[in-house]
């Protein structure tokens, strides 16, 4: 009898020390990912909201697209946040007429001006991006469902309900 409390006292250390470390590595990542999203967030703020801006009061006044809608483009066209990432820091780091996503954008406001970023600082940001929700001007969801009434390319699960 005493083997088999002792043998369950044995167990059920094993099992509460293996919980401790699973929280501590818990707290080690959520400490990293806070660290990456701040970090990405303030490069993101710093460098992107220049041009796309959220303080805007019409579509009129804007010289880039909202960083939402980039967001949401990127999405539809990239399925993991491996490729986006990749995607949004190739566009970044060398845009051009011929390789644009968004070709509306393009026909807008022209291409994007060459930014001089570190990668390592457009891989932060992108992965922001894709990683939270984007703050968006007061007038784009209005904007973005007048342009788009059937939601983007046709697929109604793209029109903007929020």
């Amino acid at each position: 009898m005493k083997l088999n409390n002792l043998a369950a006292l044995m167990l059920a250390s094993i099992v509460l020390l293996s919980c401790n470390t699973t929280k501590e590595e818990k707290k080690l990542k959520s400490k990293v990912t806070s660290k990456e999203t701040n970090e990405g967030y303030t490069l993101f703020k710093n460098n992107c909201y220049a041009c796309h801006s959220v303080i805007s009061k019409s579509h009129d006044e804007i010289i880039a697209p909202p960083m939402v809608a980039v967001k949401r483009r990127y999405k539809m066209a990239y399925n993991s946040k491996e490729e986006f990432v990749k995607a949004v820091v190739a566009w970044a780091s060398d845009p051009k007429e011929d390789n644009a996503l968004m070709r509306g954008a393009v026909n807008q406001f022209k291409v994007m001006p060459k930014q001089l970023f570190k990668k390592e600082d457009l891989i932060k940001i992108a992965g922001y991006i894709y990683d939270n929700e984007i703050e968006q001007p007061a007038w784009f969801k209005s904007h973005f469902n007048t342009m788009h009434p059937n939601g983007m390319g046709g697929k109604k699960g793209m029109k903007m309900n929020n």
